[in-house]
């Protein structure tokens, strides 16, 4: 528990500072590395022709749309002819045409479920210009929309920014700095990062063995810091080769948490900003923080407990279980570090793992499979913050009907139209889930993949369409996926479950943004108590049951009944 408390404390900071830095990249503020990085930008902007003009929200969106529909289709090329092109020291194949589909659209929504094995299924080529270059684009795509949506909460009219600024100064000052840092980092504890094919050694056992070998450590910074997943190797971040030692996996968690935490601060700033305070993060930041905090250590806490506790199927065989259930964990990581990567990897919305998730206890499994069908927990890409701020409105809307006060946040009165908008912005993420999951185990295409009986092969089919929906990428990887409805299925949940939303999201902020601010007062209902932070995570908490429950209790909770029983 030390181990876990070290992390989270050292996180704390890291995250208020980058929270600060993020809010001046999106208030257009000068930065450290002023002279640096905007002599880059405006030679950008010169050689691609982008004016620098406020957008309407609806340019702001179909620019985004543009931006990520090119990159789509030059990436799916890569992908069915790599075999032709160079980098291809291994002599990989072209990829299946399905299987093309659902890698290029996982990783341009920044997904990154992989239906493939990294180091077998792609070229080198298309591990750095498809899948390294959209870890990089996506997250900024997300991250300059999340921005968009906080500067339209706070602005006293209609205010976007323009889409092509904000993904540009995303990636120049912040992915791209920090990723080389990181990389180095990795590079300096052992990850390799080279274009050297593959070596085929001889085992200690007389046996040959072939060595992966690649770009590897560039993928690994941005695919952690950009809240990306997947991974260079099929077995992710539990390989030496991805995750070699405790430094490492110490910086690769403060990555994936570092960003969506800074987006919730940087947040919080611009509404203090706003009432003209001075703050590390303004009393509303600290709400949604708090209430984000609390969801996520109450999983922690859950997943770390029953693992410690161990299989009582396993107890029964005689196998002595004091370490914890260890089976599918890495021995060097044990159940401690292995609980609070699956509760980082799936709060945060990343997908990378260090165990094999298809075998967590029940209980255990539940957590990770909870985080993505709430999709509120700090999220990825600024995703967490934009969802939680629907919960936050339902919650004042909810909350004033019951003391008979008028529904505002910040001034702005919340009305009919916006909440229609609410509610089906909340409603599209368990109707991407639950939908598919009753068509894969209504069709024999679906029914194929499933390669457990009874209650854990439910639970894999929700956990697949729970990280594609939320964008996650991490999976129940004893799903056999990799066929044709499974590819298809999940590209499909993939993408609607991204670009639905923000479309969603946007329109609702530019409801609010359009409205007349109202002089705050006494009477108002306030947002920014502790009171209200639980009132918060209780609202997400009953929605999230009374809409999942009755899958959940027919997948894990069923499974956690049964073993206990026997």
């Amino acid at each position: 528990m030390f181990q876990i408390l070290l992390i989270l404390l050292i996180y704390l900071p890291l995250v208020l500072l980058m929270g600060k830095y993020l809010n001046k990249i999106s208030m257009n503020e000068k930065t450290i590395g002023e002279r640096f990085f905007s002599p880059i930008e405006k030679l950008i902007f010169k050689v691609c022709g982008i004016q620098q003009d406020d957008m309407s929200g609806k340019k702001y969106f179909l620019s985004m749309l543009a931006v990520n529909f090119m990159m789509v289709a030059i990436g799916y090329i890569i992908l069915r002819t790599q075999k032709y092109l160079f980098f291809n020291p291994n002599q990989i194949d072209n990829m299946e045409t399905t299987l093309s589909f659902n890698t290029i659209i996982s990783f341009m929504t920044n997904t990154n479920l992989q239906h493939y094995s990294g180091e077998s299924g792609l070229s080198y080529l298309s591990q750095m210009i498809v899948i390294t270059f959209l870890m990089f684009t996506s997250a900024a795509t997300g991250y300059a929309v999340c921005m968009a949506f906080c500067r339209k909460f706070i602005a006293k009219s209609d205010v976007n920014g323009n889409f092509f600024v904000d993904f540009t100064k995303i990636i120049t000052r912040v992915l791209l700095p920090f990723s080389f840092v990181i990389s180095l980092s990795l590079i300096w504890q052992g990850v390799p990062q080279t274009l050297q094919k593959n070596t085929t050694i001889t085992t200690l056992e007389g046996k040959q063995q072939d060595l992966a070998f690649g770009p590897i450590a560039s993928l690994e910074s941005i695919k952690h810091l950009g809240t990306n997943g997947g991974g260079f190797n099929g077995a992710n971040s539990s390989t030496p080769f991805e995750n070699p030692t405790v430094l490492t996996k110490i910086i690769e968690m403060l990555s994936m948490m570092l960003l969506p935490g800074a987006c919730v601060v940087a947040f919080g700033l611009m509404i203090a900003y706003r009432k003209n305070k001075k703050s590390w993060i303004g009393k509303q930041g600290a709400v949604i923080f708090t209430a984000m905090a609390a969801i996520f250590i109450v999983g922690l806490v859950t997943v770390y407990f029953a693992e410690k506790a161990g299989n009582p199927l396993i107890t029964q065989l005689g196998m002595d279980q004091q370490a914890g259930s260890m089976e599918g964990k890495e021995s060097r990581f044990g159940i401690a570090q292995s609980a609070l990567f699956t509760t980082v990897t799936t709060a945060f919305t990343t997908g990378t793992v260090n165990n094999m998730h298809d075998t967590l206890t029940p209980l255990g499994g539940l957590v990770p499979m909870f985080n993505m069908m709430l999709n509120v927990v700090f999220g990825g890409k600024g995703v967490g913050l934009m969802n939680m701020m629907m919960y936050m409105l339902l919650a004042i809307f909810i909350a004033c009907l019951m003391i008979g006060r008028t529904p505002q946040f910040l001034g702005k009165r919340i009305e009919a139209k916006e909440m229609k908008l609410i509610a089906l912005c909340i409603l599209v993420h368990p109707a991407l889930i639950l939908g598919f999951s009753a068509l894969a185990v209504a069709t024999v295409g679906g029914v194929d993949g499933i390669t457990n009986p009874g209650a854990h092969g439910l639970s894999q089919v929700l956990y697949e369409f729970a990280s594609s929906a939320a964008n996650n990428g991490s999976g129940f990887e004893g799903l056999a996926d990799n066929s044709t409805f499974w590819n298809v299925t999940t590209g499909l949940a993939m993408f609607f479950g991204r670009y639905t939303s923000i479309a969603l999201q946007l329109a609702i902020a530019t409801l609010i943004a359009k409205k007349a601010v109202n002089v705050e007062t006494e009477t108002m209902l306030k947002t920014d108590t502790p009171m209200f932070a639980t009132f918060l995570v209780a609202i997400i908490l009953i929605v999230g049951a009374l809409t999942f429950l009755p899958a959940l209790a027919l997948g894990p909770i069923s499974e956690f009944l049964q073993i206990s029983m026997k």
